[in-house]
């Protein structure tokens, strides 16, 4: 993998605490929901960037998908914090069963 330069380290920072956070907050709001990971091409942030909700089964995910809109709210609201615009906040969250290597 490539060497991040200065700004996309500073972007990856931001990420990560942001992407903390809304893990933090979803763990104890969203019952069966394991991990919140994220990817990224930093040469294409913000467009680029995906945060998905891992769920451990189907009907944990099911019961979560209605609130998906609210979360997806969260993130960008929580980017704008961070000084980042994201131009269309249905794009950079999703609710899955899917870990990060798969």
């Amino acid at each position: 993998m490539k060497k991040l330069s200065k700004v996309q380290q500073k972007q990856q920072a931001l990420v990560l605490s942001v992407a903390d956070a809304l893990e933090e907050q979803a763990r104890a709001e969203i019952p069966g929901m394991v991990q919140c990971w994220f990817d990224v091409e930093y040469h294409l942030f913000p467009g680029s960037l995906l945060l998905c909700f891992q769920f451990e089964n189907q009907s944990a995910l099911d019961a979560a998908t209605p609130n998906l809109l609210k979360w997806q709210k969260r993130l960008s609201a929580a980017m704008l914090k961070k000084g980042v615009i994201l131009k269309d906040m249905r794009k950079h969250l999703t609710f899955t069963l899917e870990g990060p290597e798969g």
